[in-house]
């Protein structure tokens, strides 16, 4: 099959008629090879609108929400990214041709190496793998002009919008109920961080962040 071939036919049927027609960003997904993040039994399927775990408890979502939620965060090419849970690293090496700098955050070395080695060999330096606890974020190397989520999460954590730059923003699909899940941008003004609602998402989820149940008599 010619990858190049599905790749176009991805944008143009899943990516542009779903409210993502930005020129820069359609030409991040028409430049990143989307089967050299998948495994190799599902690079046949890289393309098709489907979900794809990548290790366990990480997954690329179907191209329609990525797409989506990268818009959503309005990524310039000024901007120092932060990608929290970023897994096999598709999300950061889209995110690398919109933006200055984009560090990938993961909590094990083995997926951190294989991030690296597939940054190398894709010519992608603006894009470099660290390895962190995902709950703390990066405090270090904040603040950041941009943090993205990898998951769908039921709560975000304070750690995370600390670490925005002011004017800085959050984007991460927000599980609302069972069965429902919300896209959102929170911006940092000042002390302020406010929340906007973008698109109804239901992608995978990490489980870490659930809210804690109430007790209940």
């Amino acid at each position: 099959m010619s990858y190049d071939a599905a790749r176009e036919i991805m944008v143009d049927s899943q990516i542009r008629p779903n409210d993502v027609s930005d020129a820069p960003i359609v030409s991040a997904f028409l430049r990143t090879p989307r089967e050299a993040f998948v495994p190799n039994s599902r690079k046949s399927v890289a393309y098709s609108e489907l979900e794809i775990a990548t290790s366990p408890g990480r997954s690329l979502w179907i191209p329609r929400d990525t797409g989506k939620l990268i818009k959503l965060a309005g990524i310039r090419p000024s901007d120092i990214v932060l990608v929290i849970g970023a897994g096999a690293g598709y999300e950061a090496a889209l995110i690398s041709h919109l933006s200055e700098t984009v560090i990938a955050l993961e909590e094990t070395t083995e997926l951190v190496d294989a991030m690296s080695e597939r940054f190398a060999t894709l010519g992608l330096d603006r894009a470099v793998a660290v390895e962190g606890g995902i709950a703390a974020g990066l405090p270090d190397q904040a603040p950041f002009d941009v943090i993205y989520v990898c998951g769908m999460v039921e709560t975000v954590p304070d750690a995370w919008t600390a670490q925005l730059a002011d004017g800085g923003r959050l984007a991460a699909v927000v599980m609302e109920r069972e069965g429902l899940g919300r896209a959102k941008v929170f911006t940092k003004a000042g002390d302020t961080v406010a929340a906007r609602d973008g698109f109804d998402a239901f992608p995978p989820k990490f489980e870490q962040f659930n809210r804690k149940q109430a007790f209940v008599f």
